[in-house]
């Protein structure tokens, strides 16, 4: 928004340097992108009239000009075609300066010479027109700097304001805020107001959406058609805005001064004396004043005619049919205020965007509505001779009641780091517009806050006012102090930090993958029946469902690992999945639509989940070879996880599980309740992925992992005594777990036994079908002696046997 000093200054006695006015702006919250001075170029311009116009003796297309600049005359060269004698132009004379660098210099055009050039708007950098020469007011002092005649010796700041401030998309929003800022006084005019009607003679309003336009106001005026005076101009064209007719120029001027978007219709030209405001049909169409056709659905807002056809798009733009030109005799002016998200909506679905719909989508004065129709009526009367009806048409069911917020000085001091008095927090917010009265003994005040900001809704926002009117660079640093508490994880972080830190112990790298897949992901996984949440406006298609595991991304990471010649690759994952809400029955909803409506049982069903997988080969032990990888592997970090974690029950047990190999996968039980899954990924789930490599993988509900039952801490001495290991390997079935194995060793071995390890698995068809050698490491300690060969052998016994008796296996020699 484009600010031009001059026009501050109607309403604040602003002299303070426009560089101290810049960094007051951008204190107060309204960053100034610029600041133009368009005249500092401009250099040797005069007004000057020209005396006579006779053609180029050698040029069909320009003439010669006979003008005089208040200290001579001289005779110029001009392509123009609106030039006619008596017009008083801006001339640039000899050794002028123009923007851009531009110097004039007398120079010879088709044989005539040229001293000086009139000046179209494009060349004084006004604007882009350069169809014709700038004209200026005929009873211009000739010889006067066109600087001060066009205003180019103003100063403009270029605003970039927020969205939750459409106050401040007005002049006198932004000299509000200056005034306060500079303890200033502030003075906005009020217009004298008009009484409120139900008709206008034969002008009726009626509006049938109040929820979608709250407040409407109409007042009707006869006016002259004409240019609007010079000082009207030259403030649009600095704010940004082409000066068009007076009742246009009006209008804009209104918006620009008050935030106040109006809108003028030709009386003369509505196919029925009146107005109705209504929601369009799906399908109607209207041309707007751009000339395109506009599809419009039920869900825009429409000022009609009394015929009710429609005559604009409420708050955005106008039609052609009513618009306002040279023959208009008598007008209706709209003021009024618009629910901002509809407009919001209609804007951008029609990709149609206007300095109206910038401000009406933010939320305007709603009481400020009849003010802006009475002043727009008072400046027509200025410069259109407008004989206005002396009443008005108001349609406001509901006056919009302002916010009342209670603040606590003890608050905006314990959030700003300050010590401000209640009188200093009125002082602060006063200026502002806001009414403060005390409301307790304990300092806290009742702030009434204009409905000119919506933006102030509770008591942070007034906090937030008291700094920014303060200037938060005012207020010394401190550092937060909280003696009674010390800053510390939850048992909850450290132990989901512990399972991190295992992993990481274990030999797998941390991996992040997204949490939005396609169904094809969890199909090529081996889980494409597990129930999703799907996205309702999905950014891709191969990302429109909530992952229900981790698996599916660590196995795609695998997946992209391999095919860059990284075979070798051991990562984990902790993250969240998500399942749809189970519904009063207990059963699951097919299907989420992400709205939280209120009610919890429409929210997803979030668990943490941590995913590890292993792929390719295992670096073997010293004086060891490399092996593949085996479902062992990914069981020994679960019990790496449960010794860390000194879970009292885990244990598991083979099951068939999805996305698993159907005889090399266990459920994982803790406290007997399955808490996750572990084996070697199934055949069709590496093939869909192109892996012909070995993977295990496992994956855990976290908080049902942490809800285990936990042993206590044991001090156990530290055997000084060397161990005893030997190694054991057993031919057994298939479907038989070798934890189960493991559990009978670990029975059998009693208590000097220190340590039982998988660490080979082999198949042969020398062993029979469906049958497979696991073989153990089982590691003896005693803690005062070392053991002897006839204790270690009958501890070997004795293991043997058990396993042997207890699972049928076979010993291997």
């Amino acid at each position: 928004m484009r600010v031009p000093l001059s026009w501050l200054r109607e309403f604040t006695p602003l002299d303070a340097p426009p560089v101290e006015i810049a960094d007051a702006l951008n204190q107060l919250g309204l960053e100034v992108e610029a600041v133009e001075a368009p005249g500092e170029e401009i250099r040797g311009v005069v007004a000057a009239r020209v005396l006579d116009v006779v053609p180029h003796p050698d040029a069909d297309k320009i003439r010669l000009a006979d003008v005089d600049f208040g200290t001579g005359q001289t005779r110029v060269v001009c392509g123009a075609p609106n030039i006619y004698p008596g017009m008083v132009a801006p001339f640039a004379t000899v050794g002028a300066q123009l923007p851009g660098g531009f110097e004039i210099t007398k120079r010879k055009i088709r044989g005539v010479v040229s001293e000086g050039m009139l000046c179209s708007g494009r060349e004084l950098g006004l604007s882009d027109d350069h169809s014709g020469i700038l004209e200026l007011p005929s009873d211009t002092v000739l010889g006067t700097d066109a600087r001060e005649v066009l205003g180019l010796d103003d100063v403009v700041f270029d605003l970039s304001i927020t969205p939750n401030r459409p106050d401040a998309m007005g002049i006198t929003g932004v000299a509000r805020e200056l005034a306060a800022h500079f303890g200033l006084p502030l003075d906005i005019p009020v217009p004298d107001g008009a009484p409120n009607v139900d008709a206008i003679g034969d002008v009726t309003v009626q509006v049938e959406a109040p929820g979608r336009c709250p407040r409407f106001v109409a007042r009707v005026a006869r006016i002259t058609m004409g240019e609007s005076p010079e000082w009207m101009q030259r403030r649009l064209r600095l704010a940004g805005m082409r000066p068009i007719s007076n009742v246009v120029d009006v209008t804009n001027y209104v918006m620009l001064e008050r935030c106040r978007p109006l809108h003028a219709f030709d009386l003369g030209r509505l196919a029925g004396r009146g107005i109705v405001v209504r929601l369009a049909r799906d399908g109607e169409t209207m041309t707007t004043l751009d000339g395109v056709e506009r599809h419009l659905t039920s869900e825009d807002l429409l000022i009609c005619d009394a015929q009710r056809v429609p005559q604009s798009i409420a708050g955005i733009m106008g039609g052609a049919d009513a618009e306002v030109d040279d023959t208009t005799t008598e007008i209706l002016i709209e003021s009024a205020y618009f629910e901002p998200s509809g407009i919001a909506l209609t804007s951008k679905r029609l990709g149609l965007r206007s300095e109206a719909s910038a401000r009406f989508e933010r939320g305007i004065d709603p009481n400020g509505t009849a003010v802006g129709a009475d002043y727009a009526i008072r400046l027509l009367g200025e410069v259109a001779s407008a004989d206005a009806e002396p009443a008005m048409i108001d349609r406001y069911p509901h006056p919009v009641e302002r916010q009342r917020i209670t603040l606590r000085t003890t608050r905006v001091n314990a959030i700003l780091g300050t010590e401000f008095s209640s009188t200093t927090v009125r002082g602060l917010l006063e200026p502002l517009g806001i009414e403060c009265t005390d409301a307790g003994a304990d300092g806290s005040i009742t702030a009434v806050c204009p409905t000119w900001r919506p933006d102030l809704e509770r008591e942070i926002d007034l906090v937030e006012e008291v700094g920014r009117r303060h200037g938060l660079n005012r207020i010394a640093r401190t550092v937060p102090t909280n003696p009674g508490r010390v800053g510390r994880l939850t048992p909850r972080q450290r132990e989901r930090r512990l399972v991190a830190d295992v992993l990481v112990g274990a030999g797998y790298a941390e991996g992040m993958t997204l949490p939005l897949l396609s169904p094809a992901d969890l199909r090529r996984a081996g889980i494409g029946d597990t129930a999703v949440i799907e996205v309702e406006n999905p950014l891709r298609a191969d990302e429109s469902v909530l992952r229900p595991s981790v698996m599916p991304g660590l196995l795609k990471a695998v997946q992209y690992n391999a095919s860059h010649g990284n075979l070798d690759i051991a990562l984990f994952e902790l993250g969240t999945v998500f399942f749809p809400p189970a519904a009063d029955d207990g059963a699951s909803r097919p299907r989420f639509d992400g709205v939280f409506r209120g009610d919890s049982a429409l929210l997803p069903d979030e668990h943490e989940h941590v995913g590890a997988i292993r792929a390719g080969v295992v670096p073997g032990r010293p004086f060891e070879p490399d092996r593949a990888v085996e479902p062992a592997d990914t069981v020994a970090a679960i019990e790496a996880l449960a010794a860390a974690l000194r879970l009292a029950d885990l244990r598991v047990e083979a099951a068939e599980l999805a996305g698993y190999h159907p005889t090399r996968a266990a459920r994982v039980l803790v406290d007997g309740i399955s808490v996750g899954a572990v084996g070697e990924v199934a055949p069709d789930v590496l093939a869909a992925h192109d892996l012909d490599v070995a993977v295990s993988a496992l994956e855990i509900d976290v908080d049902l992992l942490l809800a285990g039952t936990r042993r206590d801490d044991e001090y156990e001495p530290v055997s000084r005594f060397p161990a005893s290991s030997v190694d054991l390997a057993f031919v057994i079935p298939d479907d038989l777990p070798a934890g189960a194995v493991a559990a009978t060793l670990h029975a059998a071995a009693g208590e000097l036994l220190e340590d039982i390890r998988l660490f080979d698995v082999f198949r042969s068809d020398a062993f029979g079908p469906g049958r497979r050698s696991v073989a153990f490491t089982v590691r003896f300690r005693a803690p005062d002696h070392t053991l002897t060969d006839d204790e270690v052998a009958t501890l070997r016994r004795r293991c043997i046997d058990a396993v042997v008796g207890e699972h049928g296996a076979e010993l291997r020699s």
